[in-house]
């Protein structure tokens, strides 16, 4: 019976430890993973940077980016994880209201490799 109890509350703290490891990674509404699969991979943001999104597609960016700029990186350091994610998010909200040349400017602005080396595990 002691085994039993004592099993019991190891699988309750390893489900704290594991509930507050992806409540960190999940501060907004997106983990960083899901924003990085429909933001980059699914290629939103060049659809919102050639000009032909739609304002539902330009918002979802918006919403997608202001998860990751809420997001706690994985690796490295918050401040320059801040820096990295405040102009993407800065120039989609600009091109949701209407900014041509800050919607391009997201083509220069994310760049992939530059922020996993920092801040992917």
């Amino acid at each position: 019976m002691k085994y039993v109890v004592a099993g019991l509350f190891a699988l309750a703290a390893l489900a704290l430890t594991m509930s507050n490891n992806y409540a960190d990674e999940k501060d907004g509404k997106y983990t960083i993973k899901e924003v990085m699969k429909l933001a980059h991979k699914d290629e939103l943001f060049k659809l919102v940077a050639s000009g032909k999104a739609s304002q539902k597609e330009k918002d979802k960016l918006v919403e997608l980016y202001t998860a990751l700029a809420k997001a706690k990186p994985p690796e490295g350091e918050l401040k320059d994880w801040q820096e990295r994610t405040g102009p993407m998010l800065a120039a989609a909200k600009q091109a949701a209201k209407g900014d041509a040349k800050a919607a391009a400017s997201l083509l220069k602005i994310v760049q992939c490799g530059a922020c996993h080396e920092l801040h992917k595990p």
